[in-house]
């Protein structure tokens, strides 16, 4: 089966980018996305590569935009120069995987004022350690009530203040551009210089706090991380939205990189909130682990397995058996470690632990 549905005729979305020094991504996103809808606009805020040329081959309209440090001014100023209201917003180094324009279309007629969510996969990690981040971001709305708000890490907002209704839309991409160690720091140092700008000029908010922590997480500096993390928790934040689910499973793995298992234990008091993904039962498997907790572990980790909805790849599967199998291994059951290795498939270290048994 085709990774494409295609349409009949193209319905009136235009892809609206911002660009800077892209050539690497460019054409391939660009590419992947022409056949699909009918309007493709790149602003450009000052490259000095061939990003523009590029752009000129697949775009309908590539225009200039003086760079101000505002993300979301660069992002209005490209959402005004289309033809169409109906905006669909990406990134140059996102890759389309996925996409049913029909389906896209009966949804838009469905939320007229509401926001579509693409599916977006992330690689993250290295070597064996490598896996994919599965999350959703707003990027499909009508420019006649949405714009954009927030210099980085900019949200679509609603224009007239009223609380923005989501809904997923059946697109996916893949992200390129952070699976490289050096340019996802570069990038994260760029992004604390303006999110700091932005706190200072809006005041504190909890987008903004997860976001410093995220940054900090990529820079490797858990203890910032934490501070952060720590700081956007204390907002009366909802649990159901997936970047609060994020900060806070974020928050728990930078507290047992700081070996702070004790702390990390308070965690107990926000299950019944959070565990409704198994990033967060799987974490929980986690934190009992690192405090010896190994019958709780075992049980987080099997619920872990059962359950559906997740967003790193692994936490209901190979991962989840994985720290079964070592735990049982360290417990001297061996046979019970064997089975739960044999359970991860392919996942490296399970199979590299199978290699030492037999040893």
């Amino acid at each position: 089966m085709s990774n494409f549905c295609y349409n009949k005729y193209m319905i009136p979305i235009s892809v609206c980018m911002i660009t800077k020094n892209e050539e690497k991504y460019l054409a391939k996103c660009l590419s992947l996305l022409k056949p699909h809808f009918a309007e493709i606009i790149v602003a450009d805020t000052g490259s000095t590569d061939r990003t523009a040329l590029i752009a000129a081959e697949y775009a309908d309209k590539v225009l200039s935009f003086d760079w101000v440090d505002d993300f979301s001014a660069a992002r209005n100023f490209s959402i005004s120069q289309a033809a169409n209201d109906w905006i669909m917003v990406v990134d140059c180094d996102e890759f389309l995987q996925e996409i049913d324009l029909n389906a896209i279309e009966k949804m838009m007629h469905g939320y007229p004022r509401g926001i579509g969510m693409m599916l977006r996969n992330n690689p993250y990690g290295g070597g064996e350690s490598k896996a994919v981040m599965t999350e959703r971001v707003a990027r499909l709305f009508d420019r006649r009530f949405h714009h954009y708000r927030g210099i980085i890490h900019e949200q679509v907002t609603p224009s007239d203040g009223s609380e923005a209704v989501y809904f997923p839309i059946p697109i996916s991409f893949y992200h390129e551009g952070y699976s490289e160690q050096g340019t996802a720091e570069e990038k994260a140092q760029r992004n604390l210089k303006l999110l700091l700008v932005d706190l200072e000029k809006n005041g504190a908010d909890p987008y903004t706090y997860f976001q410093l922590g995220q940054s900090y997480t990529v820079l490797d500096d858990a203890g910032k991380a934490c501070y952060y993390y720590g700081l956007g928790l204390e907002f009366d934040v909802n649990p159901k939205l997936e970047y609060v689910q994020t900060m806070v499973e974020s928050y728990g793995y930078a507290l047992l990189k700081l070996k702070l298992f004790a702390q990390a234990m308070q965690f107990e008091n926000i299950y019944k909130e959070f565990a409704i993904r198994a990033d967060f039962v799987f974490l929980m498997g986690l934190i009992y682990m690192n405090n010896a907790f190994f019958d709780r572990a075992i049980a987080e980790f099997k619920k872990a397995t059962q359950m559906k909805n997740y967003s790193v790849a692994g936490v209901n599967s190979y991962s989840a058996f994985y720290n079964i199998g070592v735990i049982y291994e360290c417990m001297g059951e061996t046979a019970k470690a064997r089975d739960y290795y044999l359970k991860c498939g392919n996942y490296s270290p399970a199979k590299a632990r199978l290699t030492l048994a037999k040893q």
